[in-house]
């Protein structure tokens, strides 16, 4: 299973409420998490064929910010 990370300003449950439901529309991600405990607000999303793309325009039209972080 293909993994990407990010790092966002999702900083609280309420951060995590609000970006769910764009989150579960992206048919690819089968799993993601965000790590507010983390100073970078890490976004896991995991899936077959999830692409980089498909997760920002998600986060960012929910209103967050998100950056790629290579690993």
């Amino acid at each position: 299973m293909r993994s990407l990370v990010f790092k966002t300003n999702i900083n609280c449950n309420n951060c995590i409420r609000s970006v769910t439901g764009f989150l579960n529309e992206v048919g690819s991600i089968e799993k993601w998490e965000v790590d507010i405990e983390n100073p970078d607000k890490l976004l896991t999303v995991q899936g077959e064929q999830v692409t980089l793309e498909e997760v920002v325009n998600a986060v960012e039209e929910a209103g967050f910010d998100i950056e790629a972080v290579e690993r």
